[in-house]
């Protein structure tokens, strides 16, 4: 039985660059931070590089502590609550950030963005179709 799928946002991604890369913007207070950030399905979590939380002022030693590991190692997180926006979709989720610096990976998750949206991809072609699960973005 065929199954029809409507999407409000189509992205068109550069399939040459590795990964799915989107423009997140990062709210904390009144400040913002726009970052390129990787969509990753195997992620748990939304896990930033340290100087984008330096960048919107936050005690970053005052967050949530957690330990992540991947195929390179494993690293110390420190979580806190904040907007992300990402193509027009506010959503408001914990996110962590890394506590050493040079450790460069800024990835969205399952938990507080894949969990959120609904997501289609057509790899092929570099489309990347989005849905929130709520009304209307209003930013």
């Amino acid at each position: 039985m065929p199954v029809s799928l409507d999407f409000d946002i189509t992205y068109n991604f550069d399939t040459l660059e590795p990964g799915i890369t989107v423009p997140a913007i990062l709210v904390y207070g009144d400040r913002e931070v726009t970052v390129p950030a990787k969509i990753d399905t195997g992620s748990t979590d939304c896990i930033f590089e340290r100087k984008y939380a330096d960048n919107l002022k936050i005690e970053i030693e005052s967050g949530e502590k957690t330990f992540f590991g991947a195929a390179t190692g494993s690293f110390s997180t420190f979580g806190h609550e904040l907007t992300v926006v990402v193509l027009g979709i506010k959503i408001y989720a914990k996110i962590y950030f890394i506590e050493e610096e040079g450790i460069h990976r800024n990835v969205l998750g399952r938990s507080g963005f894949l969990n959120l949206v609904r997501f289609g991809l057509i790899d092929y072609e570099g489309k990347l179709f989005l849905n929130s699960y709520s009304e209307k973005s209003d930013y």
